[in-house]
C-alpha cells in the first residue's frame, strides 16, 4: 500500500493565513519594529559578530596567523586553568564578592521602592527617587576618587583618626575591610537605579485594593505583606534570576579596578580584572584569556538555567 502524500488544501489555507496573519501584525505595527532595528543592530555587531574569536580557546594566538589561522591544541588551555591558582583564587573572590551583593545589596532597592511607595506626597516621593537615583549616573572613576580621598592613606578618615591619636588605618587596604567597602559603594551608586523598576511595577498595583483593605481595618504593614508584597514578587523573581545568572561576572570590573591595590590582590582580584590585569600588564597568551571568559560565560549559563527552573518549581513564571 502506497502511503498518501497527498496535502490538503485546507491546510494549506490555513497556513498562508496565518502566515498572511503575522505578516499583516508586522505591517500593522511596523513603527515599533523600526525602533528595534538599533537595538538589533547593536546586538549583532558587537554581541553576536565577536563571537567567532571564540575559537581562541582551543588555540595558541600567532600574531602573524590571526585567529583563523593560529594553531589547534585542543582543550590545553582549560587544562591550564584548572592548574592556575590565581584563576582559582579569582574565581573564589569572584563568587564571594557576588553573593555578597546578592545578600546584601539586592534586597536594599526592593526596600526603598515599598517605602517611597508608602510617601503620601508624590512630590516628595520624586525628590527623594531623583536623590537616590543620581549617583548611578557617576562614574566609577569620579566615585573612587571620592572615597580614596577620604579613607586613602592621607585622606580625611585618616586625619580624623590621626587629630584623635589613633594610627592611621585605610579600610581599602586591609584585606578584612575591603569587601564591606565594594558593599556600601555599590549599594549607594546602585540602590535608587535599581530601585525603578520596583517602583513601576507597585504603580501597576491597583489602588483600590490599598483602599479596600484599610476599610478592613489592615493597617500599613499588613497592606504591603499581603498586597505590595505579591504584587512586586514576580518581578522581584524574573530580576533575582537575571543577578544569580550573572555571578560570574559580577559586574564589578569598573568598581574593583577602580579600588583595589596590590595588597588586597588577595580578596578583590575577580576574574575579569584578573583577566585584565594578566592581559595589559603582564603579558599572556590570548588564547588561554579566552577560555577563561569561555568557561566564566558557561558557568553563568548554567547558573541561570538552575535559577529558572527553581523559580518554576516554587510556583513563580521564570524567565522561559
Amino acid at each position: 500500500m502506497q502511503p498518501n502524500y497527498e496535502i490538503k488544501k485546507s491546510d494549506v489555507k490555513s497556513k498562508s493565513i496565518a502566515t498572511y496573519s503575522k505578516f499583516s501584525q508586522v505591517l500593522k505595527h511596523k513603527n515599533f519594529y523600526l525602533m528595534l532595528l538599533p537595538l538589533v543592530a547593536f546586538y549583532l555587531v558587537f554581541c553576536y559578530a565577536p563571537m567567532y574569536g571564540v575559537i581562541l580557546s582551543f588555540k595558541t594566538f600567532d600574531y602573524s596567523k590571526g585567529i583563523l589561522g593560529s594553531p589547534w591544541i585542543g582543550v590545553q588551555n582549560f587544562k591550564d586553568i584548572v592548574n592556575d591558582f590565581q584563576f582559582l583564587s579569582a574565581v573564589k573572590n569572584t563568587l564571594i564578592i557576588s553573593l555578597g551583593k546578592l545578600i546584601f545589596n539586592f534586597p536594599l532597592p526592593i526596600i526603598l521602592a515599598i517605602l517611597m511607595n508608602e510617601l503620601s506626597k508624590r512630590k516628595i516621593m520624586r525628590l527623594y527617587q531623583t536623590v537616590f537615583t543620581l549617583p548611578h549616573f557617576i562614574s566609577w572613576v569620579v566615585i573612587s576618587g571620592v572615597v580614596i580621598n577620604i579613607f586613602g592613606g592621607s585622606g580625611v578618615f585618616n586625619q580624623i583618626l590621626n587629630a584623635l591619636g589613633m594610627e592611621s588605618s585605610s579600610p581599602l587596604i586591609q584585606t578584612n575591610t575591603f569587601r564591606p567597602m565594594l558593599y556600601i559603594t555599590n549599594a549607594w551608586k546602585e540602590m535608587g537605579w535599581d530601585s525603578i523598576i520596583y517602583l513601576a511595577a507597585l504603580a501597576g498595583i491597583n489602588p483600590e485594593l490599598y483602599e479596600s483593605a484599610e476599610m478592613d481595618g489592615a493597617n500599613r504593614f499588613q497592606r504591603i505583606i499581603h498586597i505590595t508584597w505579591p504584587g512586586i514578587r514576580s518581578t522581584v523573581s524574573v530580576l533575582l534570576i537575571l543577578a544569580v545568572g550573572n555571578i560570574m561576572g559580577s559586574g564589578s570590573l569598573d568598581q574593583v579596578l577602580n579600588l583595589y591595590s596590590a595588597p588586597v590582590y588577595s580578596v578583590a582580584d575577580i576574574i575579569d580584572t584578573y583577566i585584565y590585569r594578566v592581559t595589559f600588564t603582564v603579558g599572556a597568551d590570548y588564547g588561554y584569556m579566552t577560555a577563561i571568559g569561555l568557561s566564566k560565560s558557561l558557568i553563568n549559563l548554567v547558573l541561570l538555567y538552575s535559577a529558572n527552573m527553581l523559580s518554576k518549581k516554587l510556583g513563580e513564571g521564570g524567565l522561559f
